[in-house]
């Protein structure tokens, strides 16, 4: 994978952590109630879930490689048009970060369990990797190489926004729990989205 191409995925890949989701509500959530080392067991828990994804997703897009390369055209122009609906999406989003800090203190076998499936439940994962990836992926050169450099740098940038948020939450709550900058951080990230999705579709025109 040439060093262009993945500093540009590198840059996508953190758009995507930093994005609100329900393994940011899961982060935020623990580091108001748990505080950042007792949450670090949950990070590890999210990361295994979007590893599972990201196995899922790129053995997929492996196979359709090797059957179809206008399929695999066809799913990145489709992956570009998802990525601007995402964006429009987050933009118009108007639900909140409700955190709610709990009384019940969880073991951190729990914590991880409870984040493992947060991430496994969440088929948005999978969708958005799957629109993701062969933006990034040359079908010339091997598959195995450029999937795990993807999979191992998003893993990576995702742990580390998700203790990001903990840390910040554990020290900044009430300002992370505002509706009013919730809404400001949707319209951000609803448009970095579109911006992604404009520029793929133009590179591919």
């Amino acid at each position: 994978m040439d060093m262009h191409v993945w500093l540009a995925y590198v840059v996508t890949a953190i758009v995507f952590s930093l994005a609100p989701g329900s393994g940011t509500v899961n982060s935020i959530s623990n580091g108001l109630s748990y505080g950042t080392k007792r949450s670090l067991a949950a990070i590890a828990g999210l990361q295994i879930g979007l590893a599972v994804h990201i196995v899922l997703v790129g053995a997929g897009i492996g196979a359709l490689v090797a059957q179809s390369a206008l399929a695999f055209t066809i799913i990145k122009w489709v992956g570009a048009a998802y990525l601007v609906w995402l964006g429009l999406q987050k933009w118009r989003d108007r639900s909140t970060l409700a955190t709610a800090q709990t009384v019940n203190q969880l073991s951190s076998m729990r914590l991880m369990r409870n984040a493992i499936l947060i991430n496994l439940t969440n088929p948005k994962s999978i969708v958005f990797l799957v629109a993701l990836f062969p933006q990034f992926i040359d079908p010339t050169k091997d598959q195995v190489t450029q999937i795990m450099v993807l999979g191992l740098t998003t893993v990576f940038i995702d742990a580390v926004v998700m203790l990001g948020y903990t840390s910040l939450a554990s020290q900044m709550g009430r300002f992370i729990r505002s509706d009013k900058i919730m809404s400001k951080i949707n319209k951000v990230f609803g448009s970095m989205f579109m911006g992604c999705g404009a520029l793929l579709a133009a590179a591919k025109a």
